[in-house]
């Protein structure tokens, strides 16, 4: 079941590159998707908060408010997932843009065939589509933590984990294996699943961001531990 006011079938493209936009748009809309676009950062985010879209469309560079200032503030409120789009191909806007919250990141110029493919999967890893995931509710895990499959959630002390969607995914895998070493490699392996050519420090960014939203619970202890020249493992004990 979606979330209330959440439609599946409407993806908001922020593009202030009428003709890119445009393009776009027909492209989803041929993959069966509702769109709107607009090419303001500041009405984007009025929108945002008023009739979220099941997925997000963001450029980087836009009038009003940029593509990072936007999804800084929207992951305020939401996880909808979020495709950033830039002409900026550099690692640095990369990091920065998964660490505030980005979802996925395609670089311009780009096919419209290679869009489509990356909002199918983001919305079929939001919707809690993925192979061997159970129907049932939360299921209880060690250390006060619980997974909600059907609803891509993760609980601690049944308090709600904000995540999304590749936090989900991240965080997920660890508490299945707690006090297994994972390397940053085999973490970005479970995370892209057509092994494109990420950097693993993007897998930094995730684990920052999901300590901050763990810290926001106050647990009483820090289950992430880097392990230094490797990657990370999880502690529940």
């Amino acid at each position: 079941m979606n979330a209330p006011g959440l439609d599946p079938q409407r993806i908001l493209i922020v593009e202030d590159e009428a003709k890119i936009a445009a393009l776009l748009a027909d492209y989803l809309q041929a993959a069966g998707y509702a769109t709107r676009i607009l090419g303001d950062g500041a009405q984007a985010l009025t929108l945002l908060r008023q009739s979220p879209p099941a997925l997000l469309v963001l450029d980087l560079m836009l009038p009003g408010l940029d593509g990072l200032s936007l999804c800084r503030e929207l992951r305020q409120f939401s996880a909808l997932p979020v495709l950033m789009v830039s002409a900026r191909v550099d690692e640095l806007d990369r990091l920065l843009g998964l660490e505030l919250g980005a979802d996925d990141y395609l670089c311009k110029p780009f096919s419209p065939r290679e869009a489509v493919a990356r909002v199918k999967a983001l919305l079929r890893r939001a919707q809690g589509r993925l192979p061997g995931l159970a129907a049932a509710g939360p299921q209880a895990l060690d250390g006060g933590y619980a997974v909600d499959e059907a609803g891509q959630r993760l609980f601690w002390q049944g308090q709600a984990l904000h995540l999304t969607p590749l936090e989900f995914r991240l965080l997920r895998l660890l508490l299945r294996q707690p006090g297994r070493v994972f390397s940053r490699a085999q973490l970005l392996e479970q995370l892209h699943e057509d092994f494109r050519d990420v950097s693993d420090r993007v897998i930094d960014s995730h684990v920052k961001n999901i300590r901050r939203k763990l810290a926001q619970l106050s647990p009483p202890q820090e289950p992430l531990s880097a392990v230094y020249g490797v990657g990370y493992r999880l502690d529940l004990t």
